[in-house]
């Protein structure tokens, strides 16, 4: 069986794309908070892209494995992203598609300049063809998206994880996985999204996975 992960041409551009996030969020962290010293509060989502615009503010390498596994694992046929950025966790969806043989990725992101940048990423891996991202408001773009979707990968701003979330609600595949990044080092701005999928009342189970900055690992049941 493939994997691409291991392999040209998306390892060298995995490996240049995550030595570029090290070094360079580790700058423009700095800049961010010193820009916006009290956070983003009162921004909408189009003024905290800006604010975010250099950084990448990736999956781990780990966490990318742990992504690459599940959806190798699981065969969804529609794996939908939110929050591109640079593309390091698209290349990681879109390489297990295409080792699965079957499926698509549809990945959102609200910047324009990144949507430019995560294309030309997946260019360069030869990943491409099997990935759609929808640039604008995810809330809008994924609004008409047809189902099933099996696999969900939410990794924008936390306080639209269950807005996004219950947008797809309705077409998600029985058994269909949802992760959430970040559970952990930002759990307060996603309080409301971790309180709804541990409720059994809504038709999941979760679990809290502590990979980097946390995950939370969820099926639809």
């Amino acid at each position: 069986m493939p994997n691409s992960l291991a392999s040209p041409p998306v390892r060298p551009v995995l490996d240049r794309l995550f030595q570029a996030a090290h070094s360079d969020d580790a700058v423009q962290w700095v800049t961010v908070r010193e820009r916006y010293p009290d956070g983003f509060p009162a921004m909408s989502a189009r003024e905290q892209a800006d604010a975010y615009a250099d950084l990448y503010i990736p999956v781990s390498p780990e966490g990318g494995r742990l992504l690459y596994a599940l959806i190798r694992a699981s065969r969804p046929s529609t794996v939908v992203e939110f929050g591109t950025s640079f593309g390091i966790s698209t290349i990681h969806l879109a390489a297990a598609v295409r080792d699965n043989g079957t499926g698509r990725v549809i990945s959102t992101e609200l910047h324009a300049a990144k949507v430019a940048r995560a294309r030309a990423s997946l260019a360069e891996a030869g990943l491409v063809g099997l990935v759609t991202i929808l640039e604008g408001d995810a809330r809008q773009t994924l609004a008409d998206l047809p189902g099933p979707v099996g696999f969900v990968l939410l990794d924008g701003w936390k306080n639209l994880y269950l807005p996004v979330l219950r947008l797809l609600e309705p077409r998600l595949a029985p058994g269909a996985l949802v992760v959430a990044d970040d559970t952990v080092s930002m759990a307060a701005e996603m309080a409301d999204y971790l309180a709804y999928v541990r409720d059994p009342a809504h038709g999941y189970l979760s679990i809290a996975f502590p990979e980097s900055d946390g995950l939370e690992i969820t099926c639809r049941v």
